[in-house]
C-alpha cells in the first residue's frame, strides 16, 4: 500500500506542472512532465512481454485522448488513473495524447503459442471474418487488416502483452469491472465470445508478426463507426 501511494504521489506531482511551474533546475517541457506515465507504461524501448499495462508509445492519438477522457469522467473506472486526471483539461490531454502518439515504439519478437487446429481456426475466423450468425464482427473490421488499428481513434490490437489481453477480456465480459464510453461496443461483442474463443484469441494475438500501418479513416465502415460511435469520438478529437 505504501509503494502505491508513493508511485500515485510521484505521478500527479510530476503531471501537476501543467498548473504549477516547474523547478528552474528541469526544463518545463511536455516530456518532462509526462515522465510520471513511463512509470507504469515504460519506456517505448523498454518493453515487458509479461506486462499488464500496454505500451502507449505510437497509439492512435485520438483513441490515447478518448481513453484519458473516459477515465477522468467515469465512464473507464481505475481508480489511480482517475486521481491522476480528475482536474486535468480537455486540451492537456489531447497534448499529452499528442506527445505518446508520436513515439515510435519497438515490437516484441512474437513467440507463437501451441495451439490446436481447431483454435488456430477458429481464432483466424475471428480475426478476418467474424460470425454474422452472432453479430460479431471480424477483429480485422474495425482494427484494419494489419490488426495495426485504424487512425485516428481505434487502437491496434497487435504487440500488447498476454496478460493485459485477458484482463480487458475479463472486464468487458463481466459488467461493472470495466466501463467505456456508451456504447461499450467491445463489451457487446467480448459478450457474445464464448471463454474458449476468448482464451486462443487472447494468446494468438501476442504471437503475430508486426508488419504495416495502421489504416487510414475510410477504412472503417460506417455502420462499424456508428456501432461505436467512433465518428462522434474523432470529430471531439479533432475540434
Amino acid at each position: 500500500m505504501k509503494f502505491f501511494a508513493f508511485i500515485l504521489l510521484a505521478m500527479v506531482t510530476g503531471l501537476a506542472s501543467a498548473v504549477e511551474p516547474a523547478s528552474s533546475k528541469i526544463p518545463d517541457t511536455l516530456e518532462e512532465r509526462v515522465k510520471p506515465c513511463i512509470i507504469c507504461h515504460r519506456d517505448a524501448d523498454l518493453i515487458d512481454r509479461d506486462a499488464y499495462f500496454p505500451r502507449i508509445a505510437g497509439k492512435p492519438a485520438g483513441y490515447l485522448y478518448n481513453q484519458l477522457r473516459n477515465f477522468r469522467d467515469g465512464r473507464r473506472f481505475y481508480q489511480p488513473m482517475a486521481i491522476l486526471l480528475e482536474n486535468m483539461s480537455d486540451e492537456y490531454m489531447q497534448e499529452i495524447a499528442a506527445y505518446f502518439a508520436s513515439l515510435p515504439y519497438a515490437y516484441l519478437e512474437p513467440v507463437v503459442p501451441a495451439l490446436s487446429s481447431a483454435e488456430k481456426e477458429s481464432v483466424e475466423t475471428l480475426l478476418y471474418s467474424g460470425d454474422p450468425e452472432r453479430d460479431l464482427p471480424a477483429c480485422s473490421a474495425c482494427h484494419g487488416e494489419a490488426l495495426l488499428g485504424i487512425q485516428p481513434a481505434i487502437p491496434g490490437l497487435l504487440g500488447l502483452p498476454h496478460a493485459y489481453l485477458a484482463a480487458q477480456f475479463g472486464g468487458w465480459r463481466n459488467d461493472g469491472i470495466m466501463r467505456g464510453q456508451i456504447p461499450d461496443c467491445m463489451s457487446e461483442v467480448a459478450k457474445k465470445m464464448t471463454q474458449e474463443e476468448v482464451n486462443a484469441l487472447v494468446l494468438w494475438l501476442p504471437g503475430l508478426p508486426v508488419s504495416g500501418q495502421p489504416a487510414g479513416a475510410e477504412a472503417l465502415a460506417p455502420e462499424l463507426a456508428q456501432r461505436c460511435r467512433t465518428i462522434l469520438s474523432v470529430k471531439e478529437v479533432s475540434r
